[in-house]
């Protein structure tokens, strides 16, 4: 196998914090799609040329953030794009026939806005932050957002939030070293921690910074700045809309692959992870069908030494028939890869 370079992507003067694949392009000729977001204060949207492949900048969205743009999540329509800054807000951007407006500002967060995520139905969007805060906001209508649950809960900066890929129960990680599920309660409407995962039960020991889950999601991947990949799974996927919340997990830990901090990871749908870090590396884990018992259940499938001249701080798998892989970097680039046997 081979993760070979299609093309390096130069237009952001700062460091790449982070990209998002647009859901509704890669299938049935519309051609590929994703959003980058820097330290520039800016966010790229990227297309793929359908005849030759190569990609080219298509819009660049600026004069709305005042600070870094930290993270960017389209909707799972493709038709909203959400970007989270660290000047406090989160901003909702509409493609309006290949021109992209600024429909909605949400504001709240004390300070940085360190990620944002919508649910599978993008009936609920999720936003975290410096000040500790994990915001939950109804889309209503009219591209109004409002607020229904401010969770508090975690000790420190929070840094990425996540939905669940089939359920509404929504995960954070944070640099108090925990995992934090959040679910609404039923009856009151209310939202609250579920679960914590952390030391002692074979949590991570420093900052997480990123987690990610498999297709089925019935299983997650999480990974932090104690050099560690942390695989965890859940049973019974399907009942836990119908009230009972099945825990997770600990199934294994990669340790030994990356010697500096992982500050992401991604599960593509053919069961392939990815990591990302500040040694400039990538690296892809795959099932290991003959794990000996107790020992990891995943198995290093490669490892792609200086991807990038600095920190890798973002990987995703894009969707579609064929998968390839974008990273994004403190070196001011973005690279498309493709995986080939």
């Amino acid at each position: 196998m081979e993760l070979k370079e299609i093309q390096r992507l130069e237009g952001h003067t700062d460091r790449v914090w982070s990209l998002d694949w647009n859901p509704a392009t890669g299938h049935a000729g519309i051609p590929l799609v994703f959003a980058s977001c820097s330290g520039d204060k800016t966010v790229r949207i990227w297309e793929q040329n359908l005849s030759s492949g190569l990609w080219a900048c298509k819009a660049v969205l600026e004069e709305t953030h005042i600070r870094t743009v930290r993270s960017c999540a389209w909707s799972p329509s493709g038709k909203l794009l959400a970007t989270a800054s660290f000047d406090g807000t989160t901003a909702i951007w509409e493609n309006v026939g290949g021109d992209f407006e600024c429909v909605s500002t949400l504001e709240g967060h004390e300070n940085e806005v360190k990620s944002v995520c919508w649910n599978a139905s993008g009936t609920l969007l999720a936003t975290c932050g410096r000040d500790k805060s994990v915001w939950i906001w109804e889309v209503l209508p009219g591209n109004e957002f409002e607020c229904v649950s401010v969770l508090q809960g975690h000790a420190q900066d929070v840094k990425m939030v996540k939905w669940h890929p089939t359920e509404d129960i929504l995960f954070s990680c944070s640099f108090d070293n925990s995992i934090k599920v959040w679910a609404d309660e039923g009856d009151s409407e209310d939202w609250g921690c579920v679960q914590t995962l952390r030391e002692p039960n074979n949590g991570h020991t420093s900052t997480v910074w990123a987690l990610s889950f498999n297709a089925s999601g019935d299983k997650m991947v999480s990974c932090s700045d104690d050099l560690t990949v942390k695989v965890w799974g859940t049973e019974n996927v399907g009942i836990q809309s119908g009230g009972g919340f099945a825990p997770w997990r600990h199934i294994c830990t990669l340790t030994g692959y990356h010697d500096r901090t992982v500050f992401s990871v991604h599960w593509s749908r053919e069961g392939i992870f990815a990591s990302g870090a500040a040694d400039n590396a990538i690296r892809l884990f795959v099932d290991d069908n003959e794990s000996q018992v107790g020992g990891p259940q995943y198995k290093l499938l490669l490892k792609k030494e200086q991807a990038h001249d600095m920190d890798v701080n973002f990987v995703q798998w894009s969707p579609g028939e064929k998968p390839m892989l974008a990273s994004a970097s403190d070196d001011g680039t973005i690279k498309v890869w493709e995986l080939i046997s």
